[in-house]
């Protein structure tokens, strides 16, 4: 069955507004992005997060999704209480694999978009760029938009 956009999960849907929202502050405060901005974001770390727990690749965030991600680490009882909820473990993060020079490889972070829509959760396509280049956009997307 092919999932459609109404169908997609959000990774907001599985925390409560309180803490979607403190996370969502964090990147507005520490990375100076925008509220909109700063709330797609916490979205998509929030959703990176639950992939992480099922994937069956190596995982790896854009460096926009990571701004997510970090702000979430930070949140530490509710980021353990979540991991232990949708991994039953706690998700240690590892900025090791990324290489110390050249950044995010692109594969990694394309794998790990792909693992998130074929997960059903909504990507959104800008947040998932490497040196400028889309890594969440491909021809399995079964047309959809987002």
């Amino acid at each position: 069955m092919t999932a459609v956009a109404n169908d997609l999960k959000t990774g907001r849907e599985l925390v409560d507004e309180t803490l979607f929202g403190s996370i969502t502050n964090l990147v507005v405060i520490h990375d100076g992005e925008s509220k909109a901005r700063a709330e797609l974001i916490a979205d998509q770390a929030i959703a990176f997060v639950a992939t992480v727990a099922t994937a069956t690749v190596p995982m790896m965030p854009s460096d926009d999704v990571a701004k997510g991600y970090h702000a979430f680490i930070l949140h530490t009882k509710a980021y353990a209480e979540f991991c232990d909820r949708h991994a039953g473990r706690f998700l240690h993060h590892n900025p090791a694999p990324a290489p110390v020079e050249g950044g995010r490889p692109l594969e990694r972070v394309t794998a790990t978009a792909h693992a998130m829509k074929a997960a059903s959760f909504r990507v959104f396509d800008d947040l998932w760029m490497v040196d400028g280049t889309n890594a969440a956009q491909c021809d399995s997307d079964d047309g959809r938009d987002d």
